[in-house]
């Protein structure tokens, strides 16, 4: 796994502040555990703040999360550091693409996927692109092998992607209308593409069944 280290000095924004939404899902979250452990919602608040501000966690904002619950600034930034969920500089303001290079999604064409982002974002990852509206990443598995190759964009999952699926999805960002998340091909979550492949016919299985019974 590479280090994870914090946005350079130059990125960083001086301060932090909760909104009032963010302060008031965080008191609920609190709520949920015993006297003393408030810690528990840890992931739960830094998520909240990473959604509504610009998709990225600043050095401020942990320390200000820190506080909140009552924490050493060092435990929070060691969950930060340590989960990819969160994104430690700032990304695209349109889309941050995690693209799936786990061996399912390799063996079936995340390759080609990473050369979209190459070629419509950045070469290298973790580059924000020239007009400021996407940046992507390389991630190991996000838990959809069945409909590789795919990517995460903030917290939903495009699969059974192609290069030119692909571009369609980068496209709908591109002009502020997201295509519905999940597979991009005739299928339902992940049933068989093209619908059932099974045997349907229920009275040859019954008969199936008898024969091997007898």
């Amino acid at each position: 796994m590479s280090v994870r280290r914090l946005a350079p000095k130059e990125l960083q924004p001086a301060s932090f502040s909760f909104s009032e939404a963010t302060l008031a899902f965080a008191r609920q979250q609190i709520a949920k555990y015993p006297e003393g452990r408030q810690a528990s919602a840890c992931i739960a608040i830094l998520w909240r703040v990473q959604e509504e501000h610009e998709g990225w966690v600043s050095e401020a904002a942990i320390r200000a999360v820190a506080d909140l619950l009552d924490m050493a600034y060092i435990r929070v930034l060691e969950i930060a550091t340590f989960y990819t969920m969160f994104q430690l500089a700032p990304v695209g303001k349109k889309a941050h693409v995690q693209v799936c290079g786990t061996t399912p999604c390799m063996l079936r064409g995340a390759g080609d996927l990473i050369e979209v982002c190459k070629h419509r974002i950045h070469h290298d990852p973790g580059h924000v692109s020239a007009d400021g509206d996407f940046s992507w990443e390389e991630v190991e598995c996000l838990g959809a092998c069945v409909n590789a190759p795919m990517v995460m964009i903030w917290k939903d999952t495009y699969e059974d992607l192609t290069k030119d699926s692909l571009n369609k999805v980068l496209d709908g960002f591109a002009a502020g209308n997201p295509p519905q998340p999940g597979p991009q091909v005739d299928r339902q979550f992940a049933a068989p593409e093209g619908g059932p492949h099974v045997l349907k016919d229920t009275a040859l299985a019954g008969g199936a069944t008898k024969k091997g019974n007898d």
